[in-house]
This record gives C-alpha cells, structure tokens and sequence, in this order.
C-alpha cells in the first residue's frame, strides 16, 4: 500500500485522580495522535511520551517535531510500505522509539483493518482476556494509600503495583502486606535508586514481591546485574529496555530474573490500551500488566471505555485495533492538528 497523509492532533485528559511516581505529579495527559491515510484505509496510532523528558530522553512536542520533519517525508516518499517497513525505512534516524512506534502503529492498524486482522491475532494472542494488575502512585499517607489498594482490590485487580522510592519503600510495602495478606504485589521505583541502596532495597526481600521495577537509572544495566546479585527479590528492566537489542543484551548479561514479560502502560487512551491488550496477550506475557480499566485513568476516553470482568480485559477482536473512536468527543478536546502529506501541508 502506499501511505498518503498523516493527520497529527493533540488532545488533553484530565486523570482521574493525581498519579504521582518518583519524577513527578501528573493531573492529565497531553496526547499527541495519529491518523494515517493509506491506498488501503486509514489507522490509528498514539505517541506515549511526557510533556517532558523526565521518564525517558522523548517529550510530546519533541515527538511531534521529529514526526513531521523526519519521519514522514521518508515514509510518504516510499511507493510501497508497509508495518514492516517501517523500521527500516526509519533507521537512519536515531533514537525517536516513541514516535517511531506510534506511526508504526497506525501503518499497521490500517493494514490490518484492510484485510480483517485483529491486532491480537497478528501478534499470536493465546489468550481471549488477559489478567489486569494496576499501578498505585506514591500517597500522601500510607492510610491513604491502603484505602486505594483495597479499592482497586474489590473492583478485582489480580496485581498490585506500588511506585516507590527512596524514603517511600519498606513501610508502605510493609503496610500492604500487613492489612491484604499474600495478595501479587510488586514494585516500581522509575530510576530513583543506586546501587548504593542495595541494603535498603534488600529490606523489601522478607515481603514474597513479584519483582522490583526498574530501581537504577536506565543506562546502568551492569549495576542493575550486580543488584541482582545482592537482593533476592527479581530485578525488572523497563527504562533500560528500548529495543529489541537491549532485552537481548539484559538477558546475556543476567541483569533479568528470566525472559518472561509483562506488560506496562503509559496512561494510555484506549488507542494504545487496546495495542496493549492485544500484546498482553502473547504466550509468554506470564503476569498480570498495568492494562487497567479506562475508568481506573479518564472519566471519559475517546474509544468504548476497556472494562474490567472479574479481573480481566476483553482482547478487541475487531480488524485492526478493533476500536472505534469517538470523533465527536475527539474533535471536543482537540487543542492543535496538522495534516502531512503528498499533497497537503495545513495546520489549525
């Protein structure tokens, strides 16, 4: 197929409650969105960078810069492309994964949605439903943190997931355990440790965690392979992983507990959610995700909000991403769109 245009728009949503990790608070998110029109049909796609480039190098307004300056010329000028190419087509420029990734991913919904695919059956889902964990930032108090834990408990999430760091680990982890028994439980830090506090990340080993997410800057893997080394509790990259090479790279140098995956989440609108979902589904996604419901982040999205069943979401089984967005609603909260192509350039 041959890619015409690319529609770029920015949207804002307001979070449900405040999420706050160890870089920083966030109240909405600023979307940057894709629509890519092809010979075949159009497709959806979303960058997941910040607003700024706190938790990696890319930032909304950076993506959205090198989207229209670099990216697409080099895909508008191929007379054929497809999903697959565009990794190649793209490689000259350096760095950019997120951007990358969201006009990847609206090349592919278009493609799949032109032959009927899922996005589910694409990747080799093995699963109809996949099981749901969610993502607790830090609190202002560890009551409040146990009155949300036991919120998302009783709306049926399988995992739990407590950001943490330092001065914010031991006790809120402790108090978790202590009021909700031996419930899947897991840790996220974002980069906020070193390997100096190896001893206080050791102190988290009596409490059975799934793992400890990403405790070290993202370009310390060799640290990350010695902690590994000095705690019990398994040590998960995810800043550190920005392709496919530095998994592999991490799996060599045993800086990881094992191959298995889980899936994270960016705050996405159900455009990426459901890429998320249907990825989540793989065979060797072995934990529940961060794939929680909509209503758990916006209280309206711009797609059919993700529900959760007894603990799970529904893989779309749709062509393509297998939702529908809500384009009355999306033109609403559209701050800013620009139209990039062949044979038109416009902005309002």
């Amino acid at each position: 197929m041959k890619l015409q245009s690319v529609e770029l728009r920015r949207i804002r949503l307001s979070l449900v409650a405040p999420f706050e990790t160890s870089f920083g608070v966030q109240t909405e998110r600023d979307v940057l969105l894709l629509q890519a029109t092809t010979t075949d049909g159009v497709g959806w796609g979303e960058c997941v960078a910040g607003e700024e480039p706190t938790y990696s190098s890319e930032y909304v307004d950076g993506a959205q810069h090198v989207l229209i300056h670099h990216l697409l010329p080099r895909l508008l000028d191929q007379a054929s492309l497809t999903a697959d190419d565009v990794g190649r087509v793209l490689r000259p420029v350096h760095g950019h994964n997120m951007a990358k990734a969201a006009i990847e991913m609206a090349i592919l919904d278009a493609e799949l949605r032109a032959r009927g695919e899922s996005f589910g059956k694409y990747f080799g889902a093995t699963r109809a439903a996949v099981d749901c964990g969610v993502s607790v930032g830090i609190h202002p108090s560890i009551p409040e943190l146990l009155a949300t834990v036991g919120e998302y408990l009783d709306q049926g999430y399988r995992r739990i997931k407590l950001k943490i760091k330092p001065g914010w680990d031991v006790e809120p982890v402790r108090a978790v355990r202590d009021r909700f028994g031996d419930i899947p439980l897991q840790v996220d830090a974002n980069t906020a440790y070193t390997l100096a506090h190896a001893a206080q990340l050791a102190k988290l080993d009596p409490f059975d965690l799934l793992l400890i997410e990403q405790p070290l800057p993202e370009d310390e893997v060799l640290a990350h392979a010695e902690l590994a080394k000095l705690v019990r509790t398994p040590i998960c990259l995810d800043e550190s992983i920005i392709s496919a090479q530095a998994a592999a790279d991490a799996i060599e140098l045993g800086a990881s507990h094992g191959v298995p995956v889980w899936m994270g989440g960016m705050l996405e609108t159900g455009i990426g959610r459901a890429g998320n979902v249907a990825m989540a589904a793989m065979p060797n996604f072995t934990l529940p995700g961060d794939t929680s419901a909509s209503e758990r982040y916006y209280h309206r999205d711009i797609t059919p909000p993700f529900v959760l069943h007894d603990g799970r979401l529904d893989v779309p089984a749709g062509p393509g991403l297998g939702v529908d967005v809500d384009r009355e609603f999306l033109d609403s909260i559209t701050y800013w769109k620009e139209s990039v192509g062949k044979l038109s350039h416009s902005a309002t």
